[in-house]
């Protein structure tokens, strides 16, 4: 008998124990790291680090970060300043693995930017690569060789790691449970390096990142940036001239220079680049996430959400969109701002703990969870989360904001008989309108995602329309679309469309603010996005426009969650420079703007007509009271 209790007091002691241990919050000392060379089906070995809790009494899953920009430090004895999306993660035990993609940094073979997707087939039997079947390769060996996993494996991702977890994705292996691309890459002809056909100069620093291959593997970065000699970006770039100027700093060397160059419309070879015709056969959870002022990416959480959504009804599909520029959510500032706007406290902390975290929580360790709502969105103008069963919202009504005589905008359409037709101004290559008041050179900005556009709404060349001071709070939530009619007296013109919410003259300054900024009239920018007018009819094949031949253009921008409150006014620009933001467009036609003249660059006179036989518009979708 006294064995017996003997026994059972032993057994209830390990019980105990191993419940202990599972309910343990894990530090960053209690993991262990491991490097390892993973072959893939090609022979091509992919550096990885391996960080697993030191204590083996339980079963954990896997959390993947793949990426080009280095999975440093570097040495087995050498720890991350963290692991995984958050703390949160952290402490609830994951083997967290990190892996420098094909051809980057440590790992072998050939790096290919935005490497094209295969056909949809099945990763664990095709012969040829992708980032697909890289990911199938990494799992199905993590599986096999590192003791103990629970056979489940997740992966997330920022910016061009977002991009490959939703290449990941669609290796539809097994054991992948649960995805979350952030910030994603989806296609670089309408994100990061372009819109809509304008190419990004604001990104033309970072084309060393990508553009050069490296000779071995390697823990130093083998590409220099270059070095402006200014901090002011404008001067640097108009001093620059025409962009087949460039070959001074980026050679026959620099690939993706040379792809840029050489590939200017939406060919063959941006095509193959676009992940979303692949978004298909996907059966597990998918969290996408973003920013509503991301500069770099906010085409590709919007799209990839939406194609998911739309092809893959088996899947858990959901979408998170905060106040937050590029990859904010991963970082507990404290108070949330972009530029000199607050969006409130702890922002990034709340979608840790109460999205992320419940998320890999419920798919990867089986912890029962609220359910999430399908899009956890945040209100940037009433500052407030909010909550819809699918995004865009059902309910959303959609209203066409006119542009009328006089600058205003208002909801009516233009009547028969006005004073002017049209709105007219002078585009000038070498006095381009620029996109910050600031004299500063990144490498890539982001602080004008809510930047005043005062110093704008006073220039000749930028058309302003506002509607009348608000009498009650109106939202805009869902997608954006400007239909423009327009002339031009040359060949080719960029049109670029901004949505700005005007603060009321009374508006109190935000003391954590410099003394300059005031937020009485404050003209923030909301939402913007250009096009290339010579893609108006296809971004495989552009056009000349007719000289004075009144023409359709429509500028598709990024969707919106805003309330413009009572007392606040709504404002558009139009325009067609944004400098150095994107690139001049000489206005004369060329076949390639990359390899433009500098006397190909002249002054056109620009109309947006306004009038009831050719009315333009914003349309909008607004949520009902």
């Amino acid at each position: 008998m006294q064995h017996l209790r003997y026994s059972f007091a032993l057994a209830l002691c390990f019980l105990l124990t191993g419940a202990l241990a599972q309910n343990k919050k894990l530090q960053l000392s209690d993991y262990e790291k491991q490097e390892v060379y993973i072959p893939m089906r090609d022979g091509t070995k992919l550096f990885t680090a391996i960080y697993s809790p030191k204590d083996k009494s339980r079963k954990y899953p896997f959390l993947m970060n793949r990426t080009p920009y280095s999975i440093a430090p570097y040495g087995a004895d050498t720890m991350r300043a963290s692991l995984g999306p958050s703390r949160y993660l952290m402490e609830e035990g994951y083997i967290f693995v990190y892996q420098d993609v094909r051809g980057r940094w440590m790992s072998e073979g050939r790096y290919d930017n935005m490497r094209p997707q295969l056909p949809n087939a099945n990763k664990k039997k095709q012969k040829a690569i992708d980032e697909s079947t890289d990911t199938w390769d990494t799992i199905d060996w993590l599986l096999k060789k590192v003791k103990p996993n629970n056979g489940k494996v997740g992966q997330w991702g920022i910016s061009y790691p977002g991009y490959y977890a939703a290449a990941g994705a669609l290796s539809n292996h097994p054991a992948l449970v649960a995805s979350s691309p952030q910030a994603p890459i989806a296609d670089f002809f309408f994100d990061d390096f372009h819109h809509h056909g304008a190419y990004f100069l604001s990104y033309w620093l970072a084309t060393t990142v990508f553009g050069y291959q490296k000779e071995a593997p390697t823990t130093q970065a083998w590409y220099k940036r270059v070095d402006t000699g200014t901090p002011d970006a404008y001067q640097f770039f108009m001093d620059m001239g025409s962009l087949k100027n460039a070959s001074k700093w980026y050679g026959e060397d620099n690939e993706f220079w040379q792809q840029l160059v050489a590939h200017p419309n939406y060919d063959e070879f941006w095509q193959k680049r676009n992940l979303l015709p692949h978004l298909r056969g996907i059966d597990h959870a998918v969290l996408t996430v973003g920013g509503w002022f991301d500069a770099e990416d906010l085409y590709g959480p919007l799209q990839i959400y939406k194609t998911i959504e739309k092809h893959n009804p088996q899947a858990d599909n959901r979408l998170v969109m905060g106040p937050w520029s590029h990859g904010d959510w991963s970082r507990n500032t404290g108070k949330q701002k972009i530029g000199y706007i607050t969006f409130g406290d702890s922002i990034s902390n709340y979608y840790q703990k109460n999205i992320e975290y419940p998320f890999f929580q419920k798919h990867l360790q089986g912890v029962a969870a609220a359910d999430l709502a399908e899009a956890h969105v945040f209100d940037t103008g009433l500052k407030a989360w909010r909550q819809h069963s699918e995004w865009p919202p059902a309910q959303a009504q959609t209203i066409r904001f006119y542009f009328h005589d006089q600058q205003k905008l208002q909801q009516g359409a233009p009547p028969a008989r006005v004073r002017a037709d049209y709105a007219e101004f002078v585009s000038d290559p070498n006095k381009p309108v620029p996109f910050t008041d600031e004299i500063r050179t990144t490498f890539t900005p982001r602080k004008y995602m809510t930047e005043d556009q005062r110093h704008n709404s006073r220039r000749p060349d930028v058309l302003v329309f506002q509607t009348e001071v608000l009498e009650q709070d109106l939202t805009l939530s869902g997608e954006l679309l400007a239909r423009l009619l327009v002339s031009t007296d040359q060949q080719d013109a960029d049109w670029v469309v901004k949505l700005i919410d005007v603060y009321p003259n009374d508006h109190p300054d935000d003391p954590e603010n410099p003394a300059h900024i005031r937020l009485a009239g404050y003209q923030q920018l909301v939402r913007s996005e250009t096009f290339r007018g010579r893609f108006r009819n296809s971004y495989e094949h552009p056009e000349p426009f007719t000289p004075n031949a009144v023409t359709e253009v429509k500028v598709p921008l990024q969707d919106v969650l805003h309330t413009f409150k009572k007392g606040h006014r709504i404002m558009v620009h139009v325009q067609s420079s944004w400098f150095p933001l994107i690139d001049r467009n000489p206005q004369k036609w060329v076949p390639n703007i990359f390899e433009a003249n500098e006397e190909d660059f002249v002054k056109a006179t620009h109309r947006l007509y306004h009038s009831q036989e050719h009315p333009s518009y914003l349309e909008a979708q607004i949520l009902p009271k």
